[in-house]
């Protein structure tokens, strides 16, 4: 074989070593830069050639890191001192201008997805005729529907046959798959694909069809898509505005999705040139798991636990058991199903406590006994709007006081900003915090319950429409407008000024939000407790950081 840039000849091998999915077709071996190559090259005896030149004093083997290219100067092109993509680049112009190669993209999305599934998935659309070749089946044909099958065991052969090919399960469908069908040019018999597509298949658009989920002329509507997901201005990619989802999901249903999507757009079918315009990634929520002596997962909801003076033990079914701490999932047989919660608890409060166990892209632990201080939230905005005893309303038309007032107006400002950026466990403990509020001042203002129950409807949906209807309004609030925070009451009337001297505290003082630094200043060293802690000493410097910080250096 030869080298199309400098004529040489290649010694080819055929070698065990080479990844599966590196490529396809002869692989150009480099063993100064490729360990596997120069261990190989070694065994040999076979010429290196270093092609990146390492740094001064390399003593090692094959160099992978950066640096310029060497040793690649031939009569027409030289790449010497080049990155290595800049070198790759040159290359292929050259071997373009010269007639010599082509540039191609190679997409390295695996395809055994596709006609590989043991059991069961979406049928191709494909027939063959009598000489093998493939037909896609027409419109009206459509969809095709999979035959009951009782036996989804393997095909056995017998052990000196070594021709016959492994069938998936639809092969055993024979009136299935041996149909006689009119194409266009009459009868004819006609054999149906049976291997069939996987579940993602579906679920790799399923975000375009749920745009238009009951429309049987097309996956979806061209106007429906462009509307809802469709570029909002130019430059923008459209797609759907949010995509939650674990962290799997970018290197599986995600690469495929979009691969999906980006062949729809070229087609035509779409507008958006993206699927997803945000991704975000959840934690894992975890719990403890067991395996027994062999390394298997037992059932954690079987698991006792025995306490004594070494410790505590682990059983299983009598036999010790190891426990581990790590993702809930039902591999590991940990799951904790919502059923158990929801009929206990009710679903808002499974809502409430899955989203106020912390951040939403962090990994939390899962705490059932915990679930009980979500459960009495709700009951506490309950009370707050009904009477207990006597079921009747405690909302009244008073207006709110000065304070209440202005915390609800900063609790609408916190929250809203949470909501916006998936902060759902800080938004609740704002909203705990002005309920506690409510039930500490002894009235629930109707100017405070309305916007309460509002805030509370993303996370405890089913609780707070029917707080709304004990408001009496007769419609859904889900139409109703997000409360918006009303500027004049988010400006303090004062805040707290922290004294120290010498970096220890001595003193706090009320003074407005809009205080100077001088101003500051001389109302700190007017302060009483300032003055003791001084003790006659002079100031070195005084470092002000208004309105919330003085700290008097004494000299």
């Amino acid at each position: 074989m030869t080298n199309l840039v400098n004529g040489d000849q290649i010694l080819v091998f055929v070698v065990d070593y080479v990844l599966m999915g590196y490529g396809t077709g002869v692989i150009m071996v480099v063993p100064g830069q490729d360990q596997r190559d120069w261990e190989f090259a070694m065994k040999f005896g076979l010429l290196i050639v270093r092609t990146v030149a390492p740094p001064e004093g390399w003593t090692g083997e094959a160099f992978t890191g950066a640096g310029p290219v060497i040793n690649s100067a031939n009569d027409e092109i030289s790449l010497d001192g080049l990155e290595v993509e800049q070198a790759k680049t040159r290359t292929i112009d050259w071997l373009e201008a010269t007639g010599l190669g082509t540039r191609t993209v190679t997409y390295k999305l695996r395809d055994w997805l596709f006609s590989r599934q043991r059991y069961w998935g979406e049928p191709f659309p494909i027939v063959y005729d009598e000489a093998g070749n493939p037909i896609p089946l027409p419109e009206t044909m459509l969809p095709v529907e999979l035959p009951e099958v009782d036996d989804y065991s393997p095909e056995t052969f017998a052990e000196d046959d070594v021709t016959s090919e492994p069938l998936p399960p639809l092969a055993r469908k024979t009136d299935w798959v041996e149909v006689t069908l009119d194409l266009g040019d009459g009868p004819k018999a006609y054999r149906r694909e049976t291997n069939t597509m996987p579940q993602w298949a579906g679920s790799c658009w399923y975000e375009l069809r749920y745009l238009d989920p009951t429309n049987e002329d097309t996956f979806v509507d061209s106007d429906v898509e462009r509307y809802w997901m469709g570029p909002a201005s130019e430059g923008d990619s459209g797609g759907v505005d949010l995509y939650v989802g674990g962290a799997e999901h970018a290197v599986l249903h995600l690469l495929y999705a979009r691969f999906w999507h980006k062949v729809l757009h070229d087609l035509g079918h779409v507008s958006s040139t993206e699927p997803f315009h945000r991704l975000f990634n959840q934690g894992y929520i975890q719990a403890y798991a067991y395996t027994d002596d062999r390394g298997s997962y037992v059932p954690a909801d079987e698991v006792t636990e025995k306490v004594d003076g070494t410790g505590t033990t682990y059983f299983f079914n009598g036999e010790p058991v190891n426990r581990e701490y790590g993702k809930m999932g039902k591999s590991l047989k940990n799951m904790v199903t919502p059923d158990d919660i929801c009929d206990t608890y009710g679903a808002d409060t499974f809502r409430v406590y899955e989203m106020s166990m912390g951040p939403l892209d962090a990994s939390r632990p899962w705490e059932t006994r915990a679930v009980v201080g979500s459960h009495r939230f709700l009951q506490r905005v309950w009370r707050n709007i009904v009477d207990e005893e006597t079921g009747a309303s405690r909302v009244t038309d008073e207006p709110a006081d000065e304070t209440t007032r202005r915390l609800l107006q900063r609790t609408i400002k916190r929250v809203s900003t949470d909501m916006d950026g998936l902060q759902f466990n800080t938004a609740i403990a704002r909203l705990i915090e002005l309920n506690n509020h409510v039930v500490k001042s002894g009235t629930t203002p109707r100017e405070v319950a309305e916007p309460l129950v509002l805030m509370l409807a993303p996370l405890a949906p089913h609780v707070a429409e029917e707080l709304w209807t004990w408001l009496g309004h007769d419609d859904t609030l889900a139409y109703e407008p997000f409360p918006v925070a009303d500027p004049a009451l988010l400006v303090e009337e004062s805040v707290t000024c922290v004294i120290q001297v010498g970096g220890k505290l001595r003193d706090r003082i009320a003074v407005p939000p809009s205080i100077g630094d001088d101003d500051l200043q001389e109302r700190a060293l007017a302060s009483e407790a300032v003055q003791r802690a001084l003790d006659g000493r002079g100031i070195r410097t005084v470092v002000v950081r208004a309105p919330r910080l003085v700290n008097v250096v004494p000299s």
